[in-house]
């Protein structure tokens, strides 16, 4: 798997699917996730349809370059956020998603991509507004997948939801892919498929598990902010997609986000979760590929 320089600091693991002289379309994932979190099947059945699709690893997450020297205790973190003491919890945090909006854009121009459609789930979807709001130019169109505006108002975890994302997940392997069942709270409640999950556990753990870099995205989210006020003077092609099943970020997020974006489409679908079902691919690929014309 090519692994790119995209800055002095950072270098991106990636992969491409399809012809790439197609209209490149760059998927951003979310807090935690590795690139294999957008499921292979998935990116090929896009490609099919004449898109280059590019899937990557954030920093601090997969083959990406990791912040090792700049450790973040989590619990000490959000207790910090909690209490208000917010000095010292920007004094925690080494990035934030401007910084890991760069490594999309950089990525695009180590590959000679000049512009690209860009699809962000969760805070890969905070990521991609950001990729959208800072280089217009660059990014053709905005889909922002379950995901928000960084406003405190709108899509809020339920607490179920909650404490599974900040709850402590076993290290050993057996465990760690037990563990990710656990998922299916914030999943389709048709298709959430716990054998998908503990595979792409199992399939992350292998490739590179690393805990510690959860910390340091979890501040860049949220440190980073509103973006409310830079959305509404958005003029980029936007599609919003939001499951109406999703308890990790409520649909109101999404809702939210197309309310702000000048001409924003927004696609709420039924039986999605926080996850993107097998049975809705179609769905969500004609949904892409309409976009992205």
């Amino acid at each position: 798997m090519p692994i790119i320089a995209v800055s002095p600091e950072v270098s991106i693991a990636y992969e491409g699917f399809g012809d790439p002289a197609d209209p490149a379309v760059l998927l951003v994932m979310g807090f935690g996730a590795q690139m294999l979190a957008w499921d292979e099947d998935l990116c090929r059945a896009l490609a099919d349809r004449g898109r280059y699709v590019i899937r990557y690893d954030n920093r601090d997450c997969g083959l990406s370059t990791k912040f090792d020297d700049q450790p973040v205790d989590m619990a000490e973190f959000v207790a910090a956020v909690s209490s208000g003491d917010l000095p010292a919890a920007l004094a925690m945090v080494p990035y934030r998603l401007t910084d890991m909006a760069d490594d999309g854009l950089g990525l695009l121009t180590a590959l000679g991509i000049e512009r690209a459609h860009v699809v962000g789930a969760s805070m890969g979807g905070m990521i991609a507004q950001t990729m959208a709001l800072s280089a217009p130019d660059r990014v053709l169109t905005l889909t922002s997948m379950m995901s928000s505006t960084g406003e405190s108002e709108y899509g809020q975890p339920s607490a179920e939801a909650q404490a599974v994302l900040f709850g402590p997940k076993p290290s050993d392997r057996a465990g760690y892919v037990a563990a990710a069942e656990r998922e299916l709270v914030w999943a389709s409640k048709r298709y959430g498929d716990a054998a998908a999950l503990r595979r792409l556990a199992g399939d992350s753990y292998d490739r590179a598990y690393y805990p510690a870099g959860t910390g340091r995205q979890l501040g860049a989210m949220i440190l980073s902010g509103s973006r409310a006020d830079a959305l509404r003077a958005l003029h980029v092609p936007t599609l919003v997609i939001h499951g109406l099943d999703d308890t990790l970020i409520d649909p109101s997020g999404g809702r939210r986000t197309a309310d702000l974006i000048p001409g924003a489409e927004l696609l709420l679908i039924p039986d999605m979760g926080h996850d993107r079902p097998r049975a809705l691919w179609p769905q969500l690929v004609d949904a892409l590929v309409r976009h992205t014309r």
